[in-house]
């Protein structure tokens, strides 16, 4: 199996990419974050179109996740997370896919800080935490994937001279990521490149995708029972550098 996590900044203006990269792929499932969709006007009938069954939690102009899966429509099982009732960001969507349960999280950035929002950067990840727990206690195949907004450990980006005061590497989102992957998770791609150096992201400015000016906050955690099953990992790159593309690139893990 191919599981792909994507970051489209954009659901409508990345259709076309996102359809071209279900064609020439085909991954099995993939999972969506930044779909700036309501639930209303998610494209699925362009989606089903190409034999992807696909469930979403949308949030009209910002936020939310979706869950694509080839030839079947996933089951759904949560979206949401537990905690802060009064918190309605569409940031997380949990689903079952031949008795593999994935998740599409969509971490809050937590910009500027130190602040409010790097607060409920720091409370969303321990709630996150929090329900990983359970899911590793069940004792099934798990893959918890998305745009964490964290970069993990300093070869995860191209200059940490220039990320030192921005929230995705503040010792406090690296130690609550750290926190998450103690439990008994494993960082996909951090295994199958342990030197670091491999980029998710590129930002639209500044010419960060010609200078290669990138970092990796883009990651597939899986839990004991899915590591087991671990193939490869990488991102299929070439798609950040196509016309109008998201500012991610699709980052995958393949499953025996």
């Amino acid at each position: 199996m191919k599981l792909v996590t994507y970051n489209v900044n954009g659901i409508k203006a990345r259709l076309p990419r996102l359809l071209e990269y279900l064609t020439e792929q085909q991954p099995d499932v993939v999972c969506l974050q930044e779909i700036k969709s309501s639930d209303d006007s998610f494209p699925h009938a362009d989606i089903e179109a190409l034999g992807y069954g696909a469930v979403w939690h949308g949030q009209k102009g910002f936020n939310g996740v979706a869950v694509l899966a080839r030839g079947q429509v996933p089951v759904e099982r949560q979206r949401g997370l537990a905690g802060e009732a009064e918190d309605e960001h569409s940031r997380y969507l949990e689903c079952e896919v031949d008795g593999l349960v994935v998740a599409s999280i969509y971490l809050p950035n937590g910009n500027p800080q130190p602040g409010p929002k790097f607060d409920y950067k720091l409370r969303w990840m321990e709630r996150l935490a929090t329900h990983a727990r359970t899911l590793l206690d069940a004792e099934v195949p798990t893959v918890l994937m998305g745009d964490y907004n964290v970069i993990p450990n300093d070869d995860d980006t191209f200059s940490v001279r220039a990320m030192t005061s921005d929230a995705l590497m503040q010792p406090e989102s690296r130690a609550a990521y750290r926190r998450l992957l103690a439990q008994g998770w494993t960082d996909a791609l951090r295994t199958r490149h342990p030197t670091g150096g491999v980029w998710t992201f590129w930002d639209y400015q500044a010419g960060a995708w010609q200078r290669d000016a990138g970092f990796r906050i883009d990651h597939l955690l899986l839990s004991p029972q899915a590591a087991d099953r671990l193939v490869d990992a990488g991102v299929d790159k070439e798609y950040r550098g196509r016309d109008k593309a998201s500012d991610h690139a699709p980052t995958w893990v393949r499953l025996t």
